[in-house]
């Protein structure tokens, strides 16, 4: 089939959106407690209603997408998170805030199932691993870039009335004492353009794979009768929590213990967070081709739990370079746990990825586990709980036993040479 560059640049620009709204919240952290005065755990339960979401949605969206296709399925889940953003935009209170993260973490979880098998038709299969590396960069620059939009935002908000452009703009729109939800009237706008530009798109027919059809909740049933499907959505759901518990709970710790201003310092190392694992996964791509990805994952937990206790219990400038850099060593665990899961069973391969994306529930759950311990013995203690799901990620590499390696140079060499050899022979 040949390329679809305008659906390739559209799904690129899917990803950016899910970014942009999916990792902004670990930058609003602080400001939002301040704002409605809330505990660190009714605060983790900000997180926890968008990513809940996914839990709910992974595997109904798959059986979506077959049903409705992919345009369908898009246009519905744009839909859906402009109901969520321009619903607290509106109304911007607490309660109605979780309903709003519910509501936008519903269309961000039907949008991952539909863009990676449209990406790989439109792209042109031998394209595949190339494009989907140009997606991640890509969602990793949107994280890097949220925060930034942020400051830009309130700073801009908070001269004097219509002395600038965005002040014009949100001043009659946005509470003075929040002027940080100016950012969902932001979100509001994106995804009503994004509704209007799927609308309007002409779509591919898209044949799905084998490994890429939902089955039926009778082989969903069935998967979860296995022990290596628990194990490794037991590994999904510690990465996502553990990518989570920093990146949320990072801001308000530099605030809390370093005394740094979340609206600038804050919110550009949340930022800096995400960009070092958009670098991570570049330098991961040559590692890939050198080593076993399970010794990889091994040195990856080692080196972010040693960052991540720099981070905790260093001096402020310390925590500053530290935190990016537990983002750095996380940034390869995604797609090697998820690899060594899907190659470690035969069959409903497509199944298997619902089940394990049904598994970012984590980053719901682990931010309650570590909100709770933060208001009983305070937040530098709440996340240690961290180190256990690094704890976790790590056995993976050690225990996991994949049908199907990752391909290296030294193996490629070994292979070449035994061809040769019986060649010969």
């Amino acid at each position: 089939m040949k390329r679809n560059y305008y659906i390739v640049g559209l799904i690129f620009l899917t990803f950016f959106v899910i970014s942009f709204i999916t990792n902004i919240l670990g930058a609003l952290n602080p400001d939002v407690i301040q704002s409605f005065g809330l505990s660190l755990t009714l605060s983790a339960l900000l997180p926890f209603a968008f990513f809940i979401a996914y839990g709910v949605m992974s595997i109904p969206a798959g059986m979506l997408v077959e049903k409705y296709k992919e345009k369908t399925t898009m246009f519905a889940a744009f839909v859906v998170a402009f109901i969520g953003a321009l619903l607290f935009s509106m109304f911007p209170h607490y309660l109605i805030f979780l309903l709003s993260l519910f509501l936008m973490g519903t269309g961000m979880a039907m949008l991952q199932v539909a863009i990676n098998p449209l990406l790989r038709v439109s792209g042109g299969e031998e394209h595949f691993a190339f494009n989907s590396v140009m997606a991640q960069l890509v969602f990793g620059g949107a994280s890097f870039i949220a925060p930034l939009f942020l400051t830009y935002l309130i700073t801009n908000l908070e001269q004097k009335p219509g002395g600038n452009f965005v002040n014009l703009i949100f001043s009659k729109l946005v509470p003075e004492n929040l002027p940080w939800t100016s950012l969902y009237w932001v979100f509001a706008l994106i995804t009503l353009l994004m509704v209007i530009i799927i609308s309007l798109s002409s779509f591919p027919e898209v044949e799905r794979k084998e490994d890429e059809k939902a089955g039926t909740w009778e082989t969903h049933k069935n998967l979860f009768k296995q022990k290596t499907v628990i194990l490794f959505f037991i590994g999904i759901f510690a990465y996502v929590g553990t990518e989570q518990g920093v990146s949320y709970w990072l801001s308000k710790f530099l605030y809390t213990y370093h005394n740094y201003d979340p609206l600038t310092v804050g919110a550009s190392i949340v930022g800096w967070f995400w960009g070092m694992m958009s670098i991570g996964c570049l330098i991961g791509l040559i590692l890939l081709k050198l080593f076993d990805s399970r010794r990889i994952l091994l040195g990856a937990v080692i080196s972010a739990a040693v960052f991540l206790s720099l981070a905790l219990f260093g001096s402020g400038s310390t925590a500053l370079l530290a935190f990016p850099m537990v983002g750095f060593s996380l940034s390869v665990m995604w797609s090697i746990v998820f690899s060594l899961a899907l190659n470690s069973i035969e069959s409903h391969h497509g199944s298997f990825a619902g089940i394990l994306c049904t598994a970012i529930i984590g980053g719901a759950v682990i931010q309650i586990i570590i909100g709770w311990l933060g208001d009983m013995f305070g937040l530098r203690f709440g996340m240690l709980f961290i180190y256990l799901t690094l704890g976790y990620i790590f056995s993976i590499g050690i225990w996991a036993k994949p049908i199907i390696v990752n391909e290296t140079i030294g193996m490629k060499k070994k292979l070449k040479k035994e061809n040769i050899s019986a060649e010969t022979n």
